[in-house]
């Protein structure tokens, strides 16, 4: 089982992932990691590469194709991952219509090292489907039927919602990948 500094490593390395929650517009508190690992060993022909974080722990990574700089790797080096993300939900008016948009690209570096940012960002209509008041949790059913259910940390946001508003829904991801060479 890879560790969680590992697998955000992984997802630097190799994609992104997602996340969610409900007012009229509300920022959601978002996540944000840093996670920084040490080349330990590189297999070229394979593409894979061994790594120990700061406790100690070591990791076989596979690195796939559309990392083009893997060849300029080195033992030693430092790679550093900041993973960032947020969402945004905002009550849509009547009548207003359905959304479903998904946007991004990775952008790679020219620097001396390798280094890369990828961003993703998701905007999706959703439907408020249950509320339990016990739990202070909201049911959602989105695109494809996709149904989501949260706990609504702020009282005050979910006491205005109800079963059958209309939700946009907007997550935000970006990810930041560098590498330091070894001293």
């Amino acid at each position: 089982m890879k560790t969680l500094k590992t697998m955000t490593l992984v997802i630097a390395l190799l994609g992104l992932t997602s996340g969610a929650a409900v007012a009229q517009t509300k920022v959601l508190p978002g996540e944000a990691m840093t996670v920084t690992v040490t080349i330990e060993a590189i297999e070229q022909s394979t593409r894979t590469l061994t790594v120990k974080d700061d406790k100690g722990i070591y990791e076989t990574l596979q690195v796939g194709p559309e990392i083009k700089r893997f060849s300029e790797l080195k033992v030693g080096d430092k790679i550093t991952a900041r993973y960032y993300e947020n969402v945004v939900i905002r009550l849509k008016k009547p009548n207003e219509p359905a959304v479903d948009l998904d946007t991004g690209g990775l952008t790679r570096a020219a620097g001396a090292r390798p280094a890369a940012t990828a961003a993703a960002q998701r905007t999706i209509t959703v439907t408020v489907t249950a509320m339990d008041p016990k739990t202070s949790s909201v049911t959602v059913e989105g695109p494809n039927k996709y149904k989501y259910s949260r706990k609504v940390a702020d009282k005050k946001t979910f006491d205005t919602l109800k079963v059958g508003d209309r939700l946009d829904m907007t997550w935000t991801e970006a990810l930041l990948v560098s590498v330091e060479p070894s001293k």
